[in-house]
């Protein structure tokens, strides 16, 4: 019996750190691709230079990856990912849904602030041209339309315009954060975006 038992455990905890061990693969391959873009530029980027940073041999590099730009939309896909949790975490939290508005705004242009700055042209291209942003930014539009119209019910945001478009808006206005070089600028944007949603 107690045999029996030690067996049936044993393949969920050899799962489970098999797991563990390739998400911590992925997660070096990717940090270290990133890294030589930023150091080297896309073009000089190989795999070669990709299994050396990340500690790994070709031959296994080549078992989670095709190519320098898989791994790239991979990273890129890990970013959105973690950025629309965060977001997601603030717009649902409990509390006034204005505070909780101001602060999805100011996470959000934070987000697009330190991404646009730290993407040359190339790279900016082929990442965003991905659908995978097309559809980050369609859930992160919803997420906040459904924030305004929480904000609009409290009388707190304006409910003259459907909150989509409003969302829109903020989304364009926001956009601009990549484009300023300070964080007193971000909040400045932000507030300037928040002053277009008041009723």
């Amino acid at each position: 019996m107690l045999i029996s038992r030690y067996t049936q455990r044993v393949p969920k905890l050899w799962n489970a750190t098999i797991e563990t061990h390739r998400a911590a693969v992925r997660d070096a391959i990717l940090d270290a691709t990133v890294a030589l873009v930023a150091e080297r530029g896309l073009r000089a980027v190989t795999m070669a230079h990709i299994a050396s940073r990340a500690g790994i041999g070709r031959a296994t590099l080549y078992k989670y990856f095709a190519d320098a730009e898989a791994i790239l939309r991979a990273w890129h896909e890990r970013e959105m990912t973690g950025h629309l949790a965060e977001i997601a975490a603030i717009a649902e939290a409990p509390g006034d849904p204005a505070d909780r508005l101001a602060a999805v705004l100011e996470r959000y242009a934070a987000s697009a602030h330190a991404g646009r700055g730290g993407h040359d042209a190339e790279l900016a291209a082929l990442l965003h041209r991905d659908e995978q942003v097309a559809a980050a930014r369609h859930r992160l539009r919803r997420l906040l339309a459904n924030l305004i119209a929480e904000a609009a019910a409290a009388g707190v945001v304006r409910d003259d315009i459907p909150p989509g478009e409003l969302a829109a808006y903020c989304l364009g206005a926001l956009a601009a954060a990549g484009e300023l070089s300070s964080r007193a600028a971000l909040r400045r944007l932000v507030t300037v975006t928040l002053s277009g949603l008041h009723p």
